[in-house]
């Protein structure tokens, strides 16, 4: 199945957990969102991204306090045409997505997820997501970056992996809701957070079998999203995205300190 060219809605998550941020914290902001990352806030960055392709026609973003968004004033444009929206986030990244579909999600209506840290999205990294997602059909679509261009172009930074029979694979922080049965799948990920400490409750949502071929690295990626489809009671499909800028976001002061050097050297080539 394959969809059509209905804009998308964007929500951009940038709560976080009760507590101080790491982050933030060593930055001395109030929220991880804010930091500044070569000179502008996190946040920002994303937003403006996302506002300058034409396959987006609504942003919102979920904040602990919606009224900091008043604190970016080069986005105060966007809020006045109504382009641009807060909403609250809840007490986790799938708790603030399922809020948001209650909400705000208009049936039909493909939504894209994203997060605020995901500060080297570029136009490049976000139309092949979005183009793939459509063509690849499915409930909903994750974006996967496989590990050679991620280490061969970033040797030293520390990702995390999904490791497959095929190919390992680091999550892009994009995803995207095509169909009103994509909800199921947020429902599935909620329970997945709530056990998050009790792997074998994970085991039981996921199946036994696919666990064990998955930790005997036997299980593809295609055989994975057929499990997580019939577990999640959604089809779940993967973007592939060989750009190793998309798996990169700001979660460590070390994560800072790479991407402002990324940041840089494309600078310094335009």
């Amino acid at each position: 199945m394959t969809h059509g060219k209905a804009a998308f809605t964007a929500l951009v998550l940038a709560g976080q957990r009760p507590g101080m941020d790491p982050l933030a914290r060593h930055c001395g902001m109030d929220l991880k969102c804010m930091v500044p990352v070569a000179g502008l806030p996190m946040l920002q960055r994303v937003v403006t991204t996302l506002d300058r392709n034409d396959a987006i026609q609504r942003i919102f973003v979920s904040l602990p306090a919606p009224s900091a968004l008043d604190d970016l004033e080069a986005l105060a444009p966007l809020r006045q045409n109504g382009r641009l929206q807060a909403v609250q986030s809840a007490s986790s990244p799938s708790a603030s997505v399922a809020e948001f579909c209650k909400t705000h999600w208009q049936a039909g209506e493909p939504l894209l997820v994203t997060t605020a840290d995901h500060v080297l999205l570029n136009d490049e990294i976000l139309g092949l997501f979005l183009d793939q997602a459509r063509k690849n059909g499915g409930d909903i679509a994750a974006g996967l970056t496989p590990s050679a261009p991620l280490k061969a172009a970033y040797p030293t930074s520390k990702r995390t992996y999904l490791h497959f029979r095929d190919e390992a694979y680091s999550g892009a922080n994009l995803f995207a809701l095509l169909t009103p049965r994509a909800q199921s799948a947020v429902a599935f990920w909620q329970g997945v957070e709530q056990d998050r400490k009790k792997p074998w409750r994970i085991a039981r949502r996921v199946g036994m079998k696919a666990l064990i071929a998955y930790l005997a690295r036997r299980l593809t990626l295609e055989e994975a999203m057929q499990a997580l489809s019939k577990a999640a009671g959604a089809e779940a499909r993967a973007v592939i995205l060989p750009i190793a800028e998309a798996a990169i976001d700001v979660d460590k002061p070390e994560d800072l300190t790479l991407v402002e050097t990324i940041l840089a050297e494309q600078a310094a080539n335009t």
